[in-house]
């Protein structure tokens, strides 16, 4: 996965608009995220994990603490993200459930959660879908890792990775297997086991066949049988 723009409204600590042009920063195939304590670098991780999954790790994960306390009343939250997973150049654009001012009247009233996922194809960006269920599993697929598991790999700084060094060497093998693409050796691995117990089970049905034969010849011939 590749990081290109992220474009944060009144999400966290960022009261209005902001924008990283990650593309900028990463001609060297890396780039640093450094701050002051409570300078936002958190938030910055957070609105990635929640543009391509809907959520942030841990207890900030609620839609009363996504929205910017400090932000205007009637400013809607929303990040978008631009990244290339997989070969395909993806645009996700997320809004939290929030409670708006009511247009009429006084009070608030309530927005829910929303998304846009589209697809650069072709010059222009092409709207995938805008159901979060169906943008979520579109994700995930291609990313092949769940919500936990990208924040066990990837959000180190919440030091949810010290939870996939603990975990069990199965857990930490599935993990990989997502990770690395390697579902392919695993299935190779699997079909050369079969191969093995089917070559043998014919081994074995030959193997007999040949030595009842070879007792039938002996015993015509009037001499031992071979397995004696």
């Amino acid at each position: 996965m590749r990081l290109h723009r992220l474009v944060v409204t009144a999400f966290g600590p960022f009261s209005d608009r902001q924008e990283i042009d990650f593309g900028a920063l990463s001609d060297a195939g890396l780039f640093l995220i450094q701050g002051q304590t409570g300078a936002g670098k958190t938030s910055v991780l957070d609105a990635v994990c929640f543009a391509l999954y809907g959520q942030v790790p841990g207890v900030r994960n609620s839609a009363r603490g996504l929205r910017s306390d400090h932000a205007a009343p009637g400013l809607a939250p929303s990040v978008q993200l631009e990244t290339t997973v997989r070969g395909r150049r993806l645009r996700v654009t997320r809004s939290p459930e929030w409670h708006r001012p009511k247009k009429r009247g006084e009070g608030l009233t309530k927005e829910n959660a929303k998304v846009v996922l589209e697809e650069y194809e072709h010059g222009g960006w092409v709207a995938l879908s805008t159901r979060v269920g169906e943008a979520d599993d579109v994700i995930g697929g291609l990313l092949g890792m769940t919500a936990a598991q990208f924040c066990q790999v990837a959000m180190l700084p919440q030091g949810a990775f010290a939870g996939f060094l603990r975990a069990d060497a199965k857990g930490r093998r599935e993990l990989l297997e997502r990770l690395f693409a390697a579902e392919i050796f695993t299935a190779v691995e699997n079909w050369l086991g079969e191969r093995r117990r089917e070559t043998g089970r014919a081994a074995d049905g030959l193997r007999a066949a040949a030595g009842s034969i070879a007792g039938r010849i002996a015993e015509a011939a009037g001499e031992p049988s071979p397995h004696e």
